[in-house]
């Protein structure tokens, strides 16, 4: 009974010393983004990637308080990115990110361009190119097809284009 007692107790032991080993085999990145004026940026996407990750970019976004925190990264080299629309973009390269430890990045965004992207969408009118066939006043054209006149003639006019035509 002793044994086994005492066999169970070495064993935690072992465990015990082993969890808080494993725990420390990551790293993190954080810190806090705020504004030329220093005021907190919440909604701010934070990437970081690296070749360490199997994913190779993971994104967080920061909370209300324009803090953030990217965990259980594996020990190596790391590119930061931070972007706000409206904001100009930062990126930090060259970030060392070692096991057991967090890497504080705090990041200011200024006030960039805002892009704007229009897209028209639409059809242009069909045209039959074979047929000339329209209503209302017609005149010859060098086309030898005829091509409608505005509605709106002074009788003039309209004695003008028939004599034309014949």
């Amino acid at each position: 009974m002793r044994i086994r007692i005492r066999s169970l107790a070495a064993g935690l032991a072992v465990l015990a010393t082993s969890l808080p080993a494993s725990a420390q085999v990551l790293g993190s990145i954080a810190g806090t983004v705020r504004d030329s004026s220093g005021a907190v940026l919440p909604g701010v996407s934070v990437e970081a990637s690296s070749d360490a990750l199997i994913e190779k970019t993971r994104v967080v976004v920061t909370d209300g308080a324009g803090q953030y925190r990217i965990v259980n990264l594996p020990p190596g080299i790391y590119g930061v990115g931070f972007t706000l629309t409206g904001f100009s973009t930062v990126k930090r390269d060259r970030v060392e990110v070692t096991a057991g430890n967090t890497v504080p990045i705090n990041a200011e965004l200024k006030v960039g361009e805002v892009a704007e992207t229009v897209t028209v969408a639409g059809e242009s009118p069909i045209v039959d190119a074979r047929s000339c066939r329209r209503s209302g006043l017609r005149f010859r054209t060098s086309a030898g097809c005829s091509a409608t006149r505005p509605a709106r003639r002074s009788s003039r006019t309209a004695a003008a284009i028939r004599t034309a035509s014949r």
